[in-house]
């Protein structure tokens, strides 16, 4: 069998600055000269590709958002002939039409790159069997994972999200090495491994998680029911081609994301502009050699901020922080802040409790109240349940300048997801 080929490149900051010079320059043409919609946003900001020479330029574009997707509904920012166009996806969806983006043969085979790197970055080789856990059709997550996989090299399990019965069943019967799934889903397979007793029949010893945040111990959970050996945090969204455009290297120093083929940058979410290098702000993406439905200052939503300097891997890719939430799921609760993973967060503090949490929000006698029920840690006595309410209570009071009631429940008695975990009940409206 031949070597695992690598497919992650070694340049160097200036390297990785003309290529994206030269990207930016053709995107902003390709754009103009051929979406109306681009046209059209251009003009009204004054700027025409010829303006448009270094990086310093990038500052003179306008942003795009996720309502110039959906006015442009079903294929927004289209820019080249519809005949080119070799396959759609679309978001999972939250409110209002999906958001669809159009995809060349170009555009598929660049993420499928893009994705080859993440499992050659995660220390997988072509004798990996790798389960694809999350969801096909539509929504980028299955169809991504697995060209990546193929392009790699490695064996595809593609079995698509839920049916826990035939996840475990086929982990052990296949002796997959890899899971792919969101960590919600990792977890729940970990809880019920355990359960059976099974965990020494299984082989997996990597995971590739993501689309949703997650805490460090919820992380810590699933490794250690799983008997994993290491688990990599993974980053992207539709509208940036799918899953794989970011991924954590085995010194989990940050993910190092592929800056030749878009720009990132951190603005503040409110001023949109750039926040201080190390800050925390929203990521705003360009990309560098999308056909279809390219993407120039695209608002993400993400927060994240840019991690400077080298990393001790030894990968040149710069890095950019796990994504911490959107800044569009920010509660507003008694006129304070609050972001989920802000509980999360608190949660680390307190051993005896798992990483599993519910943020439940209700407005009596015209009043908001916000009540948390986290579960306790499997094995821990349940005998101290109030005095560790208290305490995290207190806690959260102190960190988050905002008064809830803590209720301990049970292991395992808050619902599980083989999706993304719903961690905010408002019931408010």
């Amino acid at each position: 069998m031949s070597k695992t080929p690598s497919f992650i490149p070694s340049l160097s900051a200036d390297e990785i600055a003309a290529r994206q010079t030269e990207g930016l320059i053709w995107t902003v043409r390709h754009a103009y000269e051929n979406s109306p919609h681009y046209r059209t946003k251009l003009d009204a900001a004054g700027v025409q590709p010829g303006d448009i020479r270094s990086l310093d330029d990038l500052a003179k574009l306008p942003f795009t958002s996720v309502e110039d997707l959906r006015d442009g509904y079903p294929l927004p920012l289209l820019s080249v002939p519809e005949e080119d166009v070799v396959r759609i996806h679309a978001s999972s969806g939250t409110t209002g039409k999906r958001k669809i983006l159009a995809y060349t043969q170009n555009d598929i085979d660049t993420w499928k790159e893009m994705f080859a790197r993440c499992y050659e970055l995660a220390g997988l080789t072509r004798l990996d069997r790798v389960q694809i856990s999350v969801g096909y059709g539509l929504w980028t997550a299955g169809a991504g994972f697995q060209l990546g996989c193929e392009r790699f090299g490695a064996m595809a399990v593609p079995v698509g999200p839920g049916n826990l019965e035939m996840q475990l069943a086929l982990a052990e019967d296949v002796q997959a090495t890899c899971l792919c799934s969101t960590a919600s889903m990792a977890l729940l397979m970990g809880e019920e491994a355990e359960k059976r007793g099974m965990v020494d029949r299984l082989a997996l010893k990597r995971c590739i998680f993501g689309a949703e945040t997650h805490s460090r111990k919820m992380r810590e959970s699933f490794t250690e029911k799983l008997g994993l050996e290491d688990s990599f945090d993974i980053a992207g969204l539709t509208e940036l081609y799918g899953p794989g455009s970011a991924l954590e290297c085995s010194a989990h120093e940050g993910l190092h994301y592929w800056a030749d083929i878009f720009i990132l940058e951190i603005v503040d979410p409110q001023t949109l502009q750039p926040v201080e290098p190390g800050d925390v702000g929203e990521m705003v993406v360009t990309t560098l050699k999308k056909e279809a439905a390219p993407l120039i200052r695209y608002r993400t939503r993400d927060l994240s901020r840019l991690l400077p300097g080298a990393c001790s891997c030894g990968v040149t890719m710069p890095r950019h922080a796990p994504i911490m939430g959107r800044s569009d799921d920010m509660i507003i609760y008694r006129g304070v802040n609050i972001y989920p993973g802000q509980i999360a967060d608190v949660l680390e503090q307190f051993p005896q409790l798992s990483s599993e949490y519910r943020i439940f929000l209700e407005r009596r006698e015209g009043r908001d109240t916000m009540a948390i029920k986290v579960e306790r840690k499997a094995g821990v006595d349940a005998a101290g349940d109030e005095e560790c309410a208290d305490r995290f209570a207190i806690t959260l009071r102190d960190k988050l300048l905002a008064r809830a009631s803590v209720e301990i429940l049970e292991p395992g008695e808050l619902p599980r997801s083989f999706a993304k975990s719903k961690r905010v009940v408002d019931d408010r409206d």
